[in-house]
């Protein structure tokens, strides 16, 4: 299977404009986080700080080892966003003929929306831990790649965002209460603290 941090961005943005059902939204915020993430990486990892204190500089750097492995994530995500959605589609294509077969597929569906539903999550979880790196990055990062820094908010909370719609439809088609509740109030807290980083991460950059 073909990874789509592997595609060239033509092939990426053919794929998503396909008429086929994978890669959608779910993978396309999962990709626009860790554009976010790249373009953070970028900035803390400049020569130049914003005052080229050593202080600005440990800051920096401890953003940059922290977001590296997050844009992993997020981009692993991307392919398994749109491997959980082609089981979902697998599951509904189940033979529905006799009893055992339609309970079988019931199964089947209700276990792939669980994963449809987590990888989502997991998603919105490694936007919401990358956000407040944005502002530290904020913060401490050289002038000149303000705009980059801006950017990179946008990405996150796009991605975010599409992440929480993504998590939402898939909770309508499950049955387990339990979990649509628990996921449901995670997801509203992950999505509230991710809006909350944004907002600091631009009231820093406004602040330059």
């Amino acid at each position: 299977m073909t990874r789509f941090a592997d595609l060239t961005v033509s092939g990426l943005l053919a794929a998503l404009a396909s008429p086929d059902p994978t890669p959608g939204g779910g993978t396309a915020s999962a990709i626009a986080g860790a554009m976010g993430a790249s373009l953070l990486v970028m900035v803390s990892g400049l020569a130049q700080s914003k005052t080229n204190t050593a202080d600005e500089k440990a800051a920096l750097e401890a953003a940059r080892h922290a977001l590296e492995p997050l844009r992993a994530e997020l981009m692993r995500l991307a392919d398994a966003d749109s491997d959980a959605f082609d089981q979902v589609m697998a599951a509904y294509r189940r033979p529905k003929t006799t009893d055992e077969e339609k309970a079988a597929r019931s199964s089947a569906i209700q276990a792939a929306l669980r994963q449809a539903t987590v990888v989502p999550l997991e998603t919105l979880r490694a936007c919401a831990a990358a956000m407040p790196l944005a502002a530290q990055v904020a913060e401490a990062g050289n002038r000149s790649a303000a705009s980059d820094v801006g950017v990179a908010v946008g990405l996150l909370d796009a991605a975010a965002a599409g992440a929480e719609a993504n998590v939402r439809i898939n909770l309508d088609g499950l049955k387990d209460e339990g979990f649509n509740a628990n996921v449901s109030s995670e997801a509203s807290r992950l999505a509230a603290e991710t809006a909350a980083a944004a907002r600091a991460a631009r009231q820093a950059l406004a602040g330059r």
